[in-house]
């Protein structure tokens, strides 16, 4: 058992966990170096896991210097079983950001592993981990989070069953095969981006006081009384945000968080929503993200192109190449940008995706289990050199000799 903590600049070096298989990975086109690759076997249900992460710091031109705030953990074999296992992405925001998203990388599944109910109960173990994570955050003497935190996706595999605990606006996605048509993939948000464009959180964090504007909206440019952005595929570079009732400030795009503690005061909360997946012979892979990569690309176009590749490792470059593209086309910067792509290999079951507490097919719909305790305040890899053009030129060259035959 032991957790991810691995970096790398232009030649780096690698440390996976304890409990899966390392299988040494070939030097490509697409690869800066060497890499390993996950197998994590499932011995109840005789299946494995088979995953490959790939992260890239952005391309900030006026911070050259910037680091990439976004961090990933796995973790195998939690308290000792071989069954149960943690995958999770973290995305930093503020000028602490880094410093945010590595601290609830550690102390999150840490606390989580700490419970003796994880096993039997993981919906509630998940929100106590998260709001023990986001109160020890913020008593932390050396970080200060008051306009920093980080968003949190994150999946507990048990068995044939996937727990997916979401804070923020990164996103887990599955992959399912078409009943009638098993060569078409389709792709399924098993998490909700928790942002002011779904009507239910900002509503939410308007009863807490936050006001909800674009930044136009602020600044007078577009009337502030105009209560309607569109949606994330449309709304463009200027997203509703939360501010403060007499303050320009703090001015989030998400509406949850670890850390954020003035942004707490008026309704960014630590509190995940927590969805419960059977996995089936129809489910090939899942992947989680940092939005960054969901930024320019759908669900739908992320799980096509990672359903290309018969290596998870190829499928995680390609998306990210075609990120980094996509954000260069629009902005003239990128986000940092981190996947995990899980393969699910050999599980013969026909269960379905299911709703905690109830099946639901393929309408996966978050579960919030609320806490008896309100919150009391209302990189592990490193981008391959800081270098854009350097980045996306070995990104772009895709293993043509490992895309599946069509």
């Amino acid at each position: 058992m032991g957790c991810v903590c691995c970096k790398y600049g232009r030649g780096f070096t690698s440390s996976w966990s304890d409990g899966g298989k390392k299988i040494k990975g070939k030097k490509d086109k697409i690869a800066a170096a060497d890499e390993l690759l996950e197998v994590v076997p499932i011995p109840a249900h005789n299946f494995k896991l088979e995953c490959a992460v790939l992260t890239r710091r952005g391309y900030y031109p006026d911070t050259p210097n910037k680091e990439n705030q976004d961090c990933f953990c796995i973790k195998t074999c939690i308290q000792g079983n071989p069954n149960v296992h943690f995958f999770g992405v973290f995305d930093g925001h503020g000028n602490l950001g880094k410093e945010c998203s590595n601290f609830v990388k550690n102390r999150l599944v840490e606390i989580l592993c700490s419970y003796d109910t994880l096993i039997e109960d993981p919906v509630n173990a998940f929100n106590k981990a998260f709001l023990k994570t986001n109160s020890e955050l913020h008593d932390n003497p050396e970080i200060d989070d008051s306009m920093s935190g980080t968003t949190a996706i994150t999946i507990l595999v048990v068995g044939d069953k996937l727990f997916v605990a979401n804070v923020g606006d990164s996103r887990a996605v599955i992959s399912f095969k078409n009943s009638d048509d098993h060569s078409h993939i389709v792709a399924q948000d098993l998490s909700q981006d928790q942002t002011p464009f779904r009507n239910d959180e900002c509503e939410r964090v308007k009863e807490c006081g936050a006001r909800v504007l674009s930044v136009d909206q602020v600044e007078g440019v577009k009337d502030p009384s105009v209560q309607s952005w569109g949606n994330e595929e449309n709304a463009g570079s200027d997203p509703p945000r939360l501010w403060m009732r007499n303050g320009m400030y703090p001015g989030t795009a998400f509406t949850r968080s670890v850390g954020d503690s003035i942004a707490e005061k008026i309704g960014v909360v630590a509190v995940p929503e927590v969805s419960v997946v059977q996995l089936t012979a129809n489910n090939p892979f899942f992947l989680l993200a940092s939005d960054g990569v969901f930024e320019f690309l759908s669900s739908q176009a992320v799980v096509d192109m990672v359903d290309r590749y018969m290596d998870p490792r190829s499928g995680c470059a390609a998306v990210a190449a075609e990120s980094y593209k996509l954000w260069l086309e629009h902005e003239n910067r990128t986000d940092d940008i981190t996947i995990i792509v899980v393969h699910v290999n050999g599980l013969s079951n026909s269960g379905q995706v299911e709703e905690a507490g109830s099946s639901s097919g393929m309408n996966v719909q978050p579960t919030e289990v609320k806490p008896d305790v309100t919150p009391t305040r209302s990189e592990m890899f490193r981008s391959v050199g800081s270098n854009f053009s350097q980045n996306l030129q070995f990104q772009q060259v895709l293993l043509s000799n490992d895309q599946k035959p069509r």
